[in-house]
């Protein structure tokens, strides 16, 4: 496999990814074989969608197994240090942010490469960036945070935005994954500390009236 910038981060992305998933299982309290599939899926979830809508086949997992190995090791790495990470939810979110970012990069960087039109890289930027997660929350029969009120896949449009616009004035592609790297990551975590949530809208039901005798 080529060591290019892009499949670095591609690893990147997987490793966060599978940490993530990994501490999701172990919370759960799985078994070691449960805590490898919920960290596979989770890592290659968005990558697998993304080479399928490009039409990539097979899909970068499967040509490259490097990426199960890398998973494998990660997975018994999270087992290892489970009491070196105790806070969970941090280290969850932490690991699921840096995915986050490094995923929404990999996938506008194979639209563009495929020369697709701009808004349909973003979205799937957006796309390869959360798809790894909802499977994972999923399958840890959780509501997956996309469909919550918190900024997860909105950070994801946002940096891929600033991707496709970074593109389109030439900038150095180094800085552009960097800069969307950040502001992904950087919205995610902002939104978490001060509390930003998107608007919830429920059905407003009108009040039963008592009828009199």
């Amino acid at each position: 496999m080529e060591l290019s910038l892009f499949n670095i981060l591609d690893m990147l992305g997987t490793i966060a990814f599978a940490i993530s998933g990994a501490l999701s299982a172990m919370n759960r309290r799985l078994d070691p074989f449960g805590i490898f599939i919920i960290a596979f899926v989770t890592a290659i979830g968005g990558g697998t969608v993304r080479d399928i809508l490009v039409g990539e086949n097979p899909v970068s997992w499967m040509e490259n197994t490097v990426y199960v190995y890398l998973i494998g090791i990660v997975t018994i790495f999270a087992i290892i240090f489970r009491n070196k990470l105790n806070y969970l939810k941090k280290s969850l979110f932490l690991f699921d942010t840096i995915g986050l970012g490094v995923f929404t990069i990999t996938g506008v960087e194979t639209g563009i490469q495929n020369g697709l039109d701009p808004i349909i890289s973003v979205a799937l930027g957006a796309m390869s960036g959360t798809f790894g997660g909802v499977i994972r929350d999923i399958l840890c029969n959780e509501i997956p945070v996309i469909f919550r009120k918190e900024i997860y896949a909105t950070a994801c449009l946002i940096g891929a935005l600033v991707f496709v616009t970074l593109h389109d004035l030439n900038v150095d592609t180094d800085l552009i994954y960097l800069i969307t790297s950040l502001i992904v990551i950087g919205i995610r975590i902002l939104a978490v500390k001060y509390h930003i949530t998107l608007p919830s809208f429920y059905p407003v039901h009108p009040k039963s009236s008592k009828r009199r005798p």
